[in-house]
């Protein structure tokens, strides 16, 4: 076997016609079970070669992020009974084990899978998933979308994350299905240098990706559910994978950017944090975010912490223990599309 090829096996044959529904047997040997796997389901309908693109569908990229995975296993359920151009490949839960668990992270190595591109064929489970992805999955997919939402610790407004590409005729169609997924908003994201996100992996590979953020608090909100299921009809049918779609006309999405660290908001001490400001609030630079407590010291007067930038409020962290290093709040100023 070439050493390049993962180690992740499935019974799902990508080039077959029809519907299919498997899994990725990931290789985990451990105490309990020495030639042991995890399955990750994931379903394929594909209509045969040149009759349209592949769209690549994933959520639980982090395990405690719901409105994607719920969304689709919707899809999955009423994929049989589907005519579609091209092929889709569903994955509702990618890193499977994280989502059992209902964590962020890999309860198996602790692995943050969307910080572990490209991965590794010999690595530990979660760096084996992202070379399955990055090496398998990627080159299959002419689209991506992966689907997040703020997790335990943040509850984040639904947006889509967006990197529009330079090429022009590439962008006008990528730019195309921003507007046909038609979030309440759009973030031009800037993740500080940031390289090892799925994100990254769809550029390296020249694939048109698509990400979004759906709410938080480790639950599954039925207006971000909707928006997710409804943007999903609507980029499909723009991409002719289903023509026929019946869904509501997107929403006009409001455009924002992240604009380096100015619009991070972090905790420099340990503590509890009591926020001034709540989701959506337009702040300004110098303007109180919040008193940080010593609560090992609570006769002493809190931290004052200010904002570093005008922005309004596109994610605010929910839990009030604060590390130092922790992300209290992120801001997005408003921009055009262009």
């Amino acid at each position: 076997m070439s050493t390049s090829a993962s180690l992740i096996a499935t019974d799902i044959d990508f080039e077959r016609t029809g519907f299919q529904t498997g899994t990725l047997r990931l290789p985990y040997s451990h105490d309990r079970s020495a030639y042991g796997h995890v399955p990750i389901p994931l379903a394929v309908l594909n209509a045969g070669a040149g009759t349209g693109p592949t769209v690549l569908l994933t959520g639980g990229n982090h395990g405690d992020e719901y409105e994607g995975p719920v969304a689709l296993m919707k899809l999955m359920q009423h994929m049989p009974s589907m005519t579609i151009r091209g092929r889709l490949i569903v994955i509702p839960a990618l890193n499977f084990p994280a989502f059992i668990n209902g964590t962020r992270t890999s309860p198996i190595d602790r692995g943050n899978l969307n910080r572990l591109f490209p991965g590794a064929r010999n690595g530990q489970p979660t760096e084996m998933i992202a070379h399955y992805v990055e090496t398998e999955l990627l080159p299959r997919a002419d689209v991506v979308i992966d689907l997040h939402a703020g997790g335990a610790s943040f509850e984040h407004a639904p947006a889509l994350l967006a990197s529009p590409p330079a090429e022009r005729e590439r962008r006008a169609l990528y730019m195309d299905l921003v507007r046909e997924f038609g979030a309440p908003n759009t973030m031009i994201m800037d993740l500080l240098g940031e390289d090892r996100t799925m994100a990254a992996a769809a550029e390296r590979h020249g694939k048109l990706f698509l990400c979004g953020e759906f709410g938080g608090h480790a639950g599954c909100d039925a207006a971000n559910l909707a928006i997710v299921e409804n943007g999903l009809q609507r980029v499909l049918r723009r991409l002719g994978v289903i023509p026929d779609a019946d869904t509501a006309a997107a929403r006009k999405t409001r455009f924002l950017r992240v604009e380096g660290a100015r619009h991070y908001v972090y905790a420099p001490l340990p503590g509890v944090f009591e926020p001034a400001f709540k989701l959506g609030d337009q702040a300004r630079e110098g303007q109180l975010a919040g008193r940080l407590f010593d609560p090992h010291r609570p006769w002493q007067a809190p931290l004052d912490i200010a904002f570093r930038g005008d922005g309004v409020v596109m994610c605010v962290r929910t839990l009030a223990r604060v590390e130092p290093g922790d992300c209290i709040a992120l801001l997005a100023c408003e921009t055009s599309a262009d």
